[in-house]
């Protein structure tokens, strides 16, 4: 029978240093607040329990984290003083199981993998394990301490080590997985008396071994999985850090990009073969793109499926949008919400669609706006054509259906529907229904006047 697991994060810090009114977990990377990276991570574990030890702008991460997981049961136990990580994980003992384990994680070190905490939890076979990593620079890192047969006997922090200490490669993550009958145990027995005057998490290692315990470490594929973030820098540099690592698999998949340093992916990115993506591209939640998909330039792409053979020309926004095979959008495009292409349809210059569906083989190619509309097979919108969908308190449909003509600079008043085959003379503005096979046309007549002369400057 599997252990019963829990998940501890500490994420009370108040990141003075960010400079920010913003709670330091709150800090966004790749589009995702830091202990949004952390919950992400271990919703893909099998956990049983999540508590999440919250602090400084409390109610601000409980606010923000609760609107975002939804589905998510989480306890939250506050730490109202900041006397250490001990401190901070001896408070979840209220909410905290007797039997199972623990994986204790960090709100503001977002990109441990979950293979390497699923790693992390099957090593723990004797009550205690821990993730370590061999570094050449460990200057103000916790040691791992090794006796002379290479067991961990403890750690210790850059303040309290010796000279021979401080020699020691090998540094703490602070990632555990612990029983929790040992964390019951122990967290009640810390002591503050050290350099820091605080109660050191580490310490229970220590307590481990004398115990008798064999605690086996693992190191993670990545060296950034146990990096954490304190400022600005350290949040941009993990940033690159992570946006080479999102390109590196993409590339490995076959997608090319122009240039891998100036692309940014806030989310998922699922691609087919044969795609290519130029510079300055930003992809945002969960984006799904076909076979031979060429994407130029300055384009912002948000939670949106692109097809095969689709040509996404320079400077669009394709923001919750469907759009089908052998598309072709842009440049300057808007594709909002609730928008589908299908098939072989075109969307040109400067034009913006919003909740609408167009039909296969149709083209809205110059300076449109088409809300709020259902346009068939085969349509023809041309430049300027405005469907008039809000009267100051609703929303209406327009219905164009297949093989029409709109002529440019016309505009739409919905609701109304458009026939099969019907045209729609340019610079009409059509407030009723346009049967089939009809031409509608809604102008003021023309007027000249002769030998007119124009206003002169006085």
């Amino acid at each position: 029978m599997t252990s019963p697991l829990s998940v501890i994060i500490l994420a009370a810090g108040k990141g003075t240093r960010m400079q920010s009114a913003k709670p330091k977990v709150l800090q966004t990377l790749a589009g995702k607040s830091l202990l949004g990276h952390v919950l992400d991570t271990c919703h893909q574990l099998t956990v049983d329990e999540t508590i999440i030890v919250h602090g400084f702008g409390g109610e601000q991460v409980k606010s923000e984290i609760t609107n975002q997981y939804t589905q998510s049961s989480i306890t939250w136990v506050a730490q109202t003083e900041q006397l250490g990580t001990g401190h901070a994980v001896k408070v979840t003992l209220s909410a905290l199981p007797q039997s199972g384990q623990s994986l204790v994680l960090y709100g503001d070190v977002p990109l441990v993998s979950c293979q390497t905490l699923a790693a992390l939890k099957t090593a723990n076979t004797d009550g205690m394990s821990m993730l370590t990593l061999t570094v050449d620079n460990p200057f103000g890192l916790g040691r791992i301490k090794r006796d002379q047969a290479g067991n961990i006997e403890a750690i210790v922090e850059q303040k309290d080590a010796s000279a021979d200490e401080q020699s020691i490669k090998e540094i703490n993550s602070g990632i555990y997985c612990v029983n929790n009958a040992l964390l019951h145990k122990y967290l009640p027995e810390l002591s503050n008396d050290n350099a820091q005057k605080e109660y050191y998490l580490t310490d229970i290692v220590k307590m481990a071994v004398a115990d008798g315990i064999t605690i086996p470490a693992i190191e993670p594929e990545h060296t950034f999985e146990i990096e954490g973030v304190n400022n600005r820098q350290q949040l941009a540099s993990l940033e690159r850090t992570w946006q080479r690592k999102l390109v590196a698999d993409l590339q490995e998949a076959g997608v090319q990009f122009a240039d891998p340093t100036r692309v940014d992916i806030r989310g998922s990115l699922t691609a087919g073969q044969d795609v290519f993506v130029d510079v300055g591209v930003v992809f945002e939640g969960d984006c799904v793109l076909g076979n031979n998909v060429y994407i130029e330039a300055g384009c912002v792409i948000k939670h949106a499926t692109i097809g095969n053979a689709c040509h996404i020309k320079p400077y669009c926004v394709i923001d919750h949008a469907d759009v089908g095979a052998g598309v072709d959008v842009g440049p300057f495009a808007h594709l909002r919400p609730e928008t589908v292409l299908a098939d072989n349809s075109k969307i040109g210059n400067f034009v913006e669609i919003k909740k609408s569906t167009i039909g296969h083989g149709s083209k809205v190619n110059h300076l449109s706006y088409v809300g709020d509309a259902t346009i068939g097979t085969g349509v023809n919108i041309g430049a300027g054509v405005i469907t008039c969908n809000y009267d100051g308190a609703n929303k209406s449909q327009t219905i164009i259906q297949d093989n029409a003509f709109i002529g440019s600079n016309a505009s739409l008043v919905a609701p109304v529907t458009i026939g099969n085959t019907a045209t729609v003379a340019a610079g009409s503005v059509v407030t009723k229904d346009v049967d089939n096979n009809a031409l509608a046309f809604g102008r003021a007549r023309q007027v000249q006047k002769n030998d007119f002369q124009r206003p002169t400057k006085k």
